[in-house]
């Protein structure tokens, strides 16, 4: 009987320890129920409405994508439709068909959001959130990526964020926070990426930022921030710094030389360029435009070895080039127009043979192209500016001064009353010290902060580890395998489309794993491999390894299970010449910005880098949106574990793939396409080669590049694009420009191309 008690109490504690695991994912897809409701029922949550099913298996959405790890929710990312923004300023009341209505509690929002305690992941854009961050963001303890963009936040940022010590990436662009920065960022030893442009934040640049070792990423640009900038040379990982449009003033900062881009214009930057910018080998952009520096630029700036990118107008620069000034391989745009610089323009900057676009009207310079001023105006205006630096000094001196004599006496004043006051003050100078212990920030909090152990680069989110299909799911989803459900053989396997029990459709691709492979070694590469996640990239949801878990199996096939992407690829649609379905010019250089972005991310923005792509147009897929999403990546990672074969696509193009180690390369023939269209992959080189005199003439463009593209681009856009593509598909290996080079040139294309279209609009 004593057993059989024993045994009746065993039951009990399991019949409720199951309830409880029940009770607990019902609080979790109520919670996401009641979120849906607050945000009043967006188009993005639709899909959530009748749907019985675990929430962790929605089917993939762009606006909606929720991840989960042991029956929890780790991931929660929404996108709204309401980015439009008032035309005046957010007086901090709901605005009819832009924010959430006047019933919305942003209160109650985040009272229902922090029930979801394992989120590490918050992406919450454009849904018209309006009101004041509460404080009890600080319970989602775990959160490592917060991303609030584009709402209408505004005061100021809660205090308790800085409690938050896993925070590795957080983004509040485009909303109303309105008050002074807080000092207190350096309790996130985390932080990697941090970024708050286009807010109404004042004052001066918060110094505890350069304490974070680990930050890549500071965006704050489009601000009211003022006053004088810190150095940044203790932040060796700093790749990005982005201040644009603020009101900082004095001499430029120190900088770290592992800064990539520096984007200082339109503020108030005033002395001469510090000759050691001159040694920042890994820059790549530098944009000083719009501020009051003057002296001459340093000659070794432009001989960077990496700086594609230099823009300098708009100063009060002055003086004369040397004679021996060189530009860099990759110097591709050079601004210096609107200064007072004098004398004769260098070689490298007179001679655009080589593609480089420069600007220098408005200078004194000894040319006669771009608009030159007299040389009596640069002359006349150093001898003013001299004069009114003069003037300023005195002035300041005068200010100086008149405040000492006036603190003298303030002083006496005080003095004199000091004998009567001296016991009251040292009551309040005791209170005031027990006042500032009470307030400070818990050291038990920073002793007990979990550390990351790898921080990840620009692009990446934490992912959950890469899911396991049985292989009776597979086979159910395509119908065993059938030869209706094959669409293809891919760069390597085959292709079968399936559909999952949650309705979602996929893409598996099959191969047959070596007799050498190691299991354990291949599933932490396939983990490695889910964790590639970007929006230009085709997303790994999972694997099957067909043939038991055995490393000495000799039957094992592996499956990887891909998103569907359901608009074909970007090759057929280059050979669409049909006004619904053709590609003009922006529709391609968006298409070619996005994956530039993926390759990118692939090659800097994980750890390790991933080479070796298979770049080429029928790689690229198109989703409903027109939006590019890369495939056959990350191939190279899991080569040694795969059978070699060739596919019959493999056999046509050996001589295309000779180099396919080069992604740059690779992806000059992409570029090359989207130009003269649709070329066979075997002869792509060789049709380069025998035209490529073509493209240095109008004449030769009008013979070669696709007529959709010469109907629908300005030849300036045109002509970078063209210049890039040269430089790609160059034999000499050094002669290729980087990733983020090539990435940079197309956005500029695109740039050039906007505001080309909008001039003839409003024509």
């Amino acid at each position: 009987m004593r057993y059989f008690c024993f045994d009746l109490l065993i039951l009990t504690w399991l019949l409720l320890f199951i309830s409880n695991s029940d009770e607990l994912e019902q609080d979790q897809s109520q919670a996401l129920l009641q979120l849906r409701m607050f945000l009043e029922y967006p188009s993005s949550l639709q899909i959530m409405e009748n749907y019985n099913v675990d929430f962790c298996y929605l089917p993939l959405s762009s606006n909606l994508s929720i991840k989960c790890e042991d029956n929890s929710i780790i991931e929660l990312k929404i996108f709204g439709d309401k980015s439009l923004k008032p035309s005046s300023s957010f007086n901090g009341f709901a605005i009819p068909n832009q924010t959430l209505s006047m019933n919305f509690s942003i209160d109650s929002f985040f009272t229902t959001l922090t029930k979801l305690k394992t989120l590490k992941v918050l992406t919450l854009v454009s849904l018209g959130i309006w009101g004041k961050l509460p404080n009890k963001i600080d319970s989602l303890s775990l959160l490592q990526v917060l991303d609030l963009s584009s709402n209408f936040l505004f005061g100021s940022i809660p205090p308790k964020v800085s409690t938050m010590v896993n925070l590795q990436s957080l983004t509040l662009d485009e909303n109303y926070f309105n008050t002074t920065l807080p000092n207190w960022f350096d309790s996130l030893l985390n932080l990697t990426f941090l970024s708050l442009k286009k807010n109404h934040f004042k004052g001066s640049f918060p110094f505890s930022l350069c304490k974070i070792k680990k930050l890549e990423v500071i965006s704050l640009s489009q601000n009211e921030l003022s006053g004088e900038l810190p150095s940044f040379d203790s932040l060796n990982g700093l790749h990005v710094l982005d201040l644009r449009e603020n009101r900082f003033e004095f001499d430029l900062p120190r900088l770290p030389k592992s800064v990539v881009t520096v984007l200082f214009s339109n503020n108030s930057f005033s002395g001469e360029i510090p000759k050691k910018f001159g040694e920042l080998n890994h820059l790549q952009h530098l944009d000083l435009s719009s501020n009051r520096l003057e002296g001459t630029p340093p000659s070794t700036l432009f001989s960077l070895s990496n700086l594609s990118y230099l823009s300098l107008a708009n100063n009060v620069l002055s003086g004369e080039f040397s004679d021996k000034l060189d530009c860099g391989g990759k110097l591709g745009y050079v601004d210096i127009s609107s200064n007072k610089l004098s004398g004769l323009l260098p070689s490298c900057l007179a001679n655009s043979s080589d593609g480089r676009v420069v600007r220098y009207g408005r200078n004194c310079l000894s040319v006669e192209a771009q608009n030159q001023q007299r040389g009596s105006y640069c002359k006349d205006f150093g001898s003013r500016w001299e004069k009114f630096k003069i003037l300023k000094v005195v002035a300041i001196v005068a200010i100086v001064v008149g405040f000492v004599l006036v603190v003298l006496v303030f002083g006496v004043l005080v003095c004199k009353k000091c004998h009567l006051m001296k016991k009251s003050r040292k009551e309040v100078l005791v209170k005031t010290v027990q006042d500032k212990s009470a307030t400070g920030v818990s050291s038990e909090v920073l002793a007990n902060a979990r550390f990351i152990s790898q921080a990840v680069k620009l692009g990446t989110q934490t992912s959950p580890i890469c899911r396991q299909f049985s292989i009776q799911e597979l086979k159910e989803a395509t119908k065993n395998f059938s030869l209706l459900t094959c669409i293809g053989d891919g760069s390597i396997g085959k292709l079968h489309k399936g559909k999952l029990e949650n309705g979602a459709y996929v893409v598996i691709r099959s191969f047959v794993l070596s007799k050498k492979c190691s299991i354990q070694n291949l599933k932490a590469k396939l983990d490695l491999l889910s964790k590639l996640e970007h929006p230009n990239l085709v997303s790994l949801l999972g694997h099957c390894i067909d043939g038991g878990e055995q490393d000495d199996s000799s039957t094992q096939k592996l499956h990887l299970v891909y998103e569907y992407v359901p608009n074909g690829d970007y090759h057929t649609r280059l050979s669409e010449y049909s006004a619904e379905k053709a590609l003009k010019w922006p529709d391609r250089l968006a298409i070619l910005i996005g994956v530039a972005k993926a390759v990118h991310f692939l090659h800097t923005g994980v750890i390790p880098g991933c080479f070796s792509n298979e770049l080429k147009t029928k790689n690229v897929l198109l989703d409903e949106h027109c939006i590019p999403k890369l495939s056959d990546y990350g191939m190279s990672i899991i080569s040694e574990d795969i059978e070699k074969f060739e596919t019959k696509s493999e056999k046509k193009s050996k001589s295309c793939q000779r180099t396919k180690d080069n992604d740059v390369y690779n992806f000059g023939f992409i570029l090359l396409e989207s130009l003269v269209g649709p070329i066979t992959c075997d002869k792509g080189e060789t049709y380069f080669l025998n035209e490529k005199a073509s493209f240095g003439s109008e004449d030769g463009r009008r013979k070669i590049v696709d007529p959709i593209v010469l109907t629908t681009c300005c030849q300036e856009s045109l002509s970078i694009a063209i210049s890039i593509t040269t430089k790609c598909i160059s034999q000499e290996s050094s002669s290729r420009p980087s990733f983020e080079d090539v990435l940079w040139n197309l956005q500029y294309a695109a740039q050039v191309q906007a505001t080309a279209d909008a001039d003839q609009k409003s024509d």
